[in-house]
């Protein structure tokens, strides 16, 4: 009895075993194959998750002049050299850097970082331009010297004396003038297409590169008005709501004020607003001819 017990129940294994392997069997030919992909090499070398991959350091010279009246010393370059992976991607950037974590001695003027203010206005690599809107340049074997506003008096390391630039620019009385009180005490209209005209004048934020780079604005800064300040100048002389373009030109019509432009053009090279100040101050030249 034992034995034929011994036998049925192999039988019954046996049975399972094979009613298992049908089951197997289709399943394996119902289910669908799952697509073979293949990863880039990019794909294949991104880290795991939560890992941080780091970049290869670039490290970068910027040669920045100094000069601290205080100290008695000459001016000079310092060399900073920092990883510019681990700033932002403008000139600016690195010079907040270099302050905040090197030399916190380094002065310079900035302020909004939009190319709205006008604040960082200095040479970098031989041109004048906002830092903030001045890309580091991406080759580590080429240095960046930075230095103030030329033909500036300087007041410390990049911070140069504005006082003689906004004198200028308010002795061409930047303001709207007029005769006659608006009426119904409301705003001063304009036509759109006389709105359009001053396009190309308002947009200056008076950053001073454009001055500071004129070489006459260099061998006259006291009695030629340079391109910022006539730029501006002709902003008001061509706006129709002012009523004493007559009086603006006159006070204009001077040998060293406006006519110390010989078109040299590096103003508008130099504009980080992308404005031509030689063709404004062409403008007034031929208002001036015009209304004699």
């Amino acid at each position: 009895m034992a034995a034929m017990a011994a036998i049925a129940r192999q039988g019954a294994a046996a049975s399972k075993g094979r009613m298992m392997m049908m089951y197997f069997a289709r399943s394996v030919s119902t289910t669908k194959a799952a697509p073979i992909t293949m990863k880039s090499a990019d794909e294949q070398a991104d880290p795991a998750p939560g890992i941080v991959a780091t970049k290869e350091p670039n490290m970068k010279n910027f040669a920045i002049y100094r000069w601290d009246p205080d100290r008695g010393e000459k001016p000079y370059l310092k060399t900073y050299t920092i990883n510019t992976n681990e700033c932002g991607p403008m000139v600016l950037d690195a010079l907040i850097k270099i302050k905040n974590e090197i030399d916190t001695g380094l002065t310079f003027r900035r302020s909004c970082r939009e190319g709205i203010c006008g604040s960082c206005a200095m040479n970098i690599a031989g041109s004048n331009g906002l830092a903030c809107l001045t890309p580091i340049e991406p080759d580590p074997k080429s240095d960046t010297i930075i230095s103030p506003l030329p033909h500036m008096y300087v007041i410390k390391d990049l911070v140069v004396d504005m006082t003689q630039f906004y004198s200028q620019y308010k002795s061409i009385e930047p303001w709207l003038k007029t005769k006659k009180p608006a009426p119904g005490g409301k705003e001063y209209l304009q036509t759109k297409k006389d709105r359009l005209k001053l396009d190309g004048m308002y947009e200056c934020i008076l950053c001073a590169c454009c001055t500071t780079s004129c070489p006459s604005y260099w061998w006259n800064p006291d009695k030629y008005l340079g391109p910022a300040a006539l730029l501006q100048a002709h902003r008001w002389i061509a706006d129709s709501r002012d009523e004493y373009t007559k009086e603006r030109l006159e006070a204009l019509d001077d040998p060293f004020k406006l006519y110390r432009c010989h078109t040299i053009m590096n103003c508008a090279k130099a504009c980080p607003k992308g404005l031509n100040p030689g063709m404004q101050i062409a403008g007034i030249k031929q208002k001036q001819v015009t209304s004699r």
